[in-house]
């Protein structure tokens, strides 16, 4: 049975999301942008890119299809059209935010573990064609969801809500998409970070060990190494984001695949006494918040990015307090 109490959590759950999300990667993309954190040009347009479309996640996703279906119910967004319009966005945004994460993870791979590429990859004019690409095949990929829905009722000419359409779950072509769809996000960006990462883990690990032994061959002494420093930073930074990545999508990817391997169909109910129902929603609601999580990883890893963090916050006190002093 339904209860009200646990279905209250929605109603809290996703505006505390949206009231934070919303102005921290705001803040992200502002502070980023400046180029004041210390970071190269080619991190810098991932990270502001990765909070663009996590933003935009935060918008589609949350605002107007989570908070919009709870709390303005039978207003223009409960139309089909826009519904359609919506699951497009939402789809959209979250490829690109999952495969904008997967770019940076390779980005900084090239970086710490082929000095060679990195010259040539790891540049800014690569950095935007790869982060244009993956928001353009984002766009195209998701059209057909479109299509995959009907209105579920018609009154006075118009149509209202969305529902799947019988040929959705009956035709072998969208049987198809749909796998392709779960495979390319996030199964497959799921498992190229763990790759990335052990591979980067395993490199780091046999060049500090060669670093130190060369260092202490030549100087005789544990000096500290400015090289080895720079990189531990920049190692905590690409850990961090793809690490929580990992963490907060687990359970979705957990709950995709226990599906297809015993053949258990998406639950549609509103039961918090089904646990299919329960991990669904909880893989939802991780993977919404890591929308959020990043302007917090800046926060905590970036010296550079704090200070300019409580700068922003200074100057918009001060504006607020003569404001209303005048």
């Amino acid at each position: 049975m339904h209860s009200p109490a646990k279905g209250q959590l929605f109603a809290i759950y996703y505006p505390v999301l949206a009231t934070f999300g919303v102005p921290a990667n705001i803040a992200a993309i502002a502070i980023l942008s400046r180029g004041r954190c210390g970071l190269s040009k080619c991190i810098t347009w991932y990270l502001v890119f990765m909070a663009v479309t996590d933003l935009l996640v935060i918008i589609t996703a949350v605002i107007l299809n989570r908070i919009g279906g709870i709390y303005l119910q039978k207003s223009f967004l409960s139309t089909t059209s826009a519904c359609r319009v919506s699951t497009v966005l939402i789809y959209s945004s979250r490829d690109s935010s999952v495969w904008l994460t997967v770019a940076f993870t390779f980005d900084r791979f090239v970086a710490i573990c082929s000095q060679k590429v990195k010259k040539m990859y790891c540049t800014e004019k690569t950095a935007a064609v790869v982060i244009g690409t993956i928001c353009i095949l984002s766009c195209l990929k998701n059209i057909p969801f479109y299509f995959a829905y009907e209105p579920l009722y018609t009154i006075n000419n118009v149509a209202w809500y969305c529902s799947r359409k019988l040929s959705f779950y009956l035709s072998s072509i969208w049987t198809a998409f749909v796998w392709f769809d779960r495979l390319l996000t996030p199964c497959l960006p799921f498992l190229m970070m763990l790759l990335l990462n052990a591979l980067t883990v395993a490199h780091i690990l046999g060049a500090n060990r060669a670093r130190k032994r060369l260092r202490a061959h030549s100087s005789g002494g544990n000096q500290s190494d400015p090289e080895m420093e720079k990189r531990r930073k920049s190692i905590v930074l690409l850990f961090t984001i793809s690490g929580t990545f990992i963490l907060l999508w687990l359970i979705y990817v957990i709950n995709f695949l226990y599906g297809r391997i015993t053949s258990t169909n998406y639950f549609n109910g509103f039961n918090f006494n089904n646990i299919k129902f329960v991990l669904q929603e909880c893989g939802n609601m991780l993977q919404l918040l890591s929308c959020c999580t990043n302007a917090c990883i800046y926060t905590v890893t970036q010296s550079k990015f704090r200070q300019e963090l409580k700068n922003t916050v200074k100057y918009s006190l001060n504006l607020v307090t003569k404001v209303l002093h005048q």
